[in-house]
């Protein structure tokens, strides 16, 4: 990213705050563009513009438009808000990108364009592990509007309007998530409250695996994405962990580290849901992230324990 001009939306949210972080170090120009005014980086090699705006308007992107890359991070990502009002939801996760493709017809530009997209896209899938051959089968209102977000990228890249590519990704945890919806950021909840003494309560069985990845190997999956999009132009790709663990195990882990790191002990309880699981909840998922490995190097660093650990040491130390 060394002088280019670098434009992240969302870049108040869990994804966009730690990759601007991460290219504050860096010799670039960076725009980020929020909806309240972000705090500043005290340290940093990058100048950085900030746009204060929403992304649904059309008048943003010109704003954005010069940068040669585009991260496009910005998204109502709660399914149950998506389901309340559809409406407003395609204006959030759909418009923004037909906003993007518009300004570049108009202005002549062709940025490389990263799309955050989810696994969930693909609905349930009929076998383990999942890449990207597996059949799109979105249930949710969410992950419609996510898919029609892609396609208009994809088929704006494969006709040589932008350089773009979605990485659908799964579960994404660590420092930094806000867990402002209560179907999201999960894991970051759970951790919060085993530091807060609340027991962790699995709804169901339990049993059911996903592939949680850390938000570092995530940024990373999109900085090397955007170094070489010769080789990525024009598809998504899955981007996880490659293991899977059960939502049972996975709190479990969550209550033996923070017994691990600060003595407290919480409980893992088992109860049944006070409303029923939807089919996207009760589904089993682990990441094949090969293909995306071959095209761009990316390989996952961080173990579960690993972030867990990171994960809970960022809560304690404030």
């Amino acid at each position: 990213m060394h002088g280019k001009t670098v434009a992240v939306t969302g870049a108040g949210g869990f994804i966009g705050g730690r990759l601007v972080d991460r290219l504050a170090a860096v010799d670039c120009e960076i725009v980020r563009l929020t909806r309240i005014p972000a705090p500043s980086n005290v340290r940093r090699s990058a100048r950085i513009t900030d746009v204060v705006g929403d992304v649904a308007d059309r008048r943003v992107w010109d704003r954005l438009i010069d940068a040669d890359v585009i991260f496009h991070f910005a998204a109502q990502t709660s399914g149950a808000a998506a389901a309340k009002n559809p409406d407003a939801d395609f204006d959030t996760n759909v418009m923004p990108m037909r906003h993007l493709l518009a300004a570049c017809r108009e202005y002549g530009r062709r940025p490389v364009v990263l799309f955050a997209g989810t696994v969930t896209q693909m609905g349930v899938p009929s076998r383990l592990p999942v890449n990207e051959d597996a059949p799109d089968a979105p249930i949710t209102m969410y992950d419609r509007h996510k898919l029609m977000a892609e396609v208009d990228l994809e088929t704006a890249a494969l006709a040589g309007s932008v350089s773009g590519v979605t990485l659908r990704l799964s579960n994404v945890y660590g420092p930094g998530a806000l867990a402002r919806a209560q179907d999201r950021d999960v894991l970051n909840r759970m951790i919060a409250g085993a530091l807060q003494g609340r027991a962790l309560t699995v709804y169901g069985s339990g049993a059911y695996l996903r592939d949680y990845v850390f938000i570092d190997d995530v940024v990373d999956a999109f900085l090397m994405a955007a170094t070489r999009p010769e080789r990525v132009n024009g598809r998504h790709f899955v981007v996880g962990s490659g293991r899977g663990i059960t939502i049972r195990e996975a709190f479990e882990l969550i209550a033996s580290r923070v017994k691990q790191m600060t003595g407290r002990i919480v409980d893992v309880t088992v109860s049944e849901s006070v409303t029923a699981l939807s089919p996207i909840e009760q589904r089993n998922f682990v990441a094949d992230p090969s293909r995306f490995s071959t095209a761009t190097g990316w390989l996952p660093a961080w173990s579960l324990t690993s972030g867990i650990d990171c994960t809970i040491e960022a809560y304690t130390c404030g």
